[in-house]
């Protein structure tokens, strides 16, 4: 069956799942292959769950009419997903980064659709799977579209692009996280740089943090900026308090003073690129500032929680050296006396994994804790004086029993390690 052919029955069921435990009556079902699972076999089951069809890539799998043979069923949900692109010629926004990229993308999302009949990224689905199940989840009424592009190696952006064919563009920034696939923060930079490759070549737009010198490099030649900043750049601001959430004034651009609900000065560049496509797109400052302040923060990403007598700063979704570093620096300029670090290893960097755990322990060595317990990965083979468990589990055990009261405390970590295991009851 040829794409457009393809295209057709998607017209009649324009809903695509990929996991049988979510199907519903009328999906198309993908039957992907991954290390340890052939989704193949669970074709018949899709049909009985209520798919209308299922698309397989293994003759011994295509039983019945329901059922569609194509050579590569994950192949052919990125080229349908890049059909069904193709009938847009609305913004495609995309965004990457090594840090920030989620909070972006929900903040920009917030802005657009304050006018704009806007689609994104649903959660974290910013792979090669997820992209092309955003794009497919998009319908006819649709003015604006958000894309998150999440990598850990080179050439993942650029296959991303080829089937999303972003018309605007955002690198948040380009630090260390997935050091291991990339092979190093230049190759971070090569492989975030894909994204502004793909608008250089198609005549797009850049919003481009224009603070960071090495974005001002990796955007030379692009046939459109628009640039924001702290200053030199069309919007400006700056953060006039984050204690805990960040409030920001801005100097450019827009006469707004924004009082957001998300923690840490790290958030401003996240905050300024928002408002900087809202004024883009002729989005009034007062729907610009509405927007973000109604924004909150959730699936454990910079959360603040009150419980009992604590305040938590829960920020578990991720962790790399670079926003690591951000969090604790931001956790130690709070004005609280009894303040507890409870981290998680970090994931994903390769040789320099030891290296990096060995350099944040030089860095909470800087500063005074009323207690730090870090947990997993790396963490485990470095020498400190702190307290060192194998898993969230265990460092749940030892906060239980200690009982806090009246403290201040910020818990982080890569995603493997499921920080967020900590507070569960």
């Amino acid at each position: 069956m040829t794409i457009e052919q393809l295209y057709q029955v998607y017209l009649q069921y324009p809903s695509v799942e990929t996991d049988t435990r979510k199907i519903k009556k009328g999906d198309i079902f993908f039957a992907l292959k991954g290390p340890s699972f052939n989704g193949n076999a669970f074709a018949l089951k899709a049909l009985d769950a209520g798919a209308a069809y299922a698309v397989v890539d293994e003759a011994a799998f295509a039983v019945n009419d329901q059922t569609i043979l194509v050579d590569d069923a994950l192949k052919a949900l990125q080229m349908l997903a890049k059909h069904h692109r193709q009938q847009f010629s609305i913004p495609f926004i995309a965004i990457t980064g090594s840090n920030g990229k989620t909070t972006t993308k929900e903040l920009v999302y917030a802005v657009l659709a304050a006018v704009f009949k806007t689609y994104t990224t649903e959660g974290n689905l910013n792979n090669h799977i997820g992209v092309p199940l955003t794009i497919l989840r998009i319908k006819k009424d649709a003015r604006m579209a958000v894309i998150e592009m999440g990598a850990n190696h080179q050439g993942e952006i650029a296959g991303y692009c080829d089937y999303a064919m972003p018309t605007h563009g955002i690198i948040t920034n380009a630090g260390k996280a997935h050091l291991e696939g990339f092979g190093g923060e230049e190759g971070v930079k090569k492989g975030k740089g894909e994204l502004f490759d793909y608008l250089r070549a198609h005549n797009g737009t850049a919003f481009v943090m224009w603070d960071y010198d090495y974005l001002r490099q990796m955007s030379k030649g692009l046939p459109a900026l628009f640039t924001y900043g702290t200053h030199d750049a069309i919007i400006t601001g700056e953060a006039i308090k984050s204690e805990p959430f960040i409030d920001v004034q801005f100097t450019k651009g827009i006469q707004e003073i924004i009082h957001t609900q998300l923690v840490g000065d790290y958030n401003l560049p996240n905050i300024l690129c928002a408002a900087a496509i809202g004024v883009f797109f002729k989005i009034s400052g007062r729907q610009i500032k509405d927007a973000i302040e109604a924004y909150a923060p959730s699936n454990s990403r910079s959360q603040l929680i009150k419980k009992d007598t604590n305040t938590i700063v829960l920020d578990a979704y991720n962790a790399n050296p670079s926003s690591m570093k951000a969090a604790i620096e931001n956790f130690a300029k709070l004005p609280a006396t009894d303040k507890i670090l409870i981290l998680g290893g970090m994931a994903e960097l390769g040789n320099e994994s030891l290296e990096e755990h060995k350099q944040l322990i030089g860095m909470i060595d800087q500063y005074p804790w009323k207690a730090v317990a870090l947990t997993g990965g790396d963490f485990l083979k470095t020498d400190h004086p702190y307290l060192c468990f194998s898993n969230a589990a265990e460092t749940r055990d030892w906060f239980r029993q200690q009982q806090f009261k009246n403290a201040t405390i910020l818990i982080k970590g890569s995603r493997s390690m499921q920080m967020e295991k900590v507070l569960e009851e």
